[in-house]
């Protein structure tokens, strides 16, 4: 997919600064998305070595309803939730190309 932005700058830059600044703060988001990824997996993982169960088993389970209402089963759906946004946004952020 290509998309095509116009970009509006109401300073006095150049366009080499711009997009500088743009690719900067891509790369800041990247690291972000990248450390939230492996900060949720480590919570995952936690949550896999106590209920003996891998997290995308879980949440299948889960959603279904065929879990109790463990206090624990909430924090780990949570967690699960985070790592799959932030793995769909790292995979968005490393296909932007400027």
């Amino acid at each position: 997919m290509k998309l095509t932005l116009d970009l509006e700058i109401e300073k006095d830059i150049s366009r080499q600064e711009a997009i500088d600044v743009i690719h900067s703060a891509l790369e800041h988001e990247r690291h972000l998305a990248k450390y939230k990824v492996y900060r949720y997996a480590m919570i995952c993982d936690e949550f896999e070595e106590k209920f003996d169960l891998i997290s995308t088993d879980f949440r299948t389970k889960f959603e279904a309803g065929e879990l109790t209402d463990d206090e624990g089963y909430f924090d780990w759906y949570a967690a699960k939730r985070g790592f799959d946004h932030w793995k769909k946004r790292v995979e968005l952020l490393e296909a932007v190309k400027i």
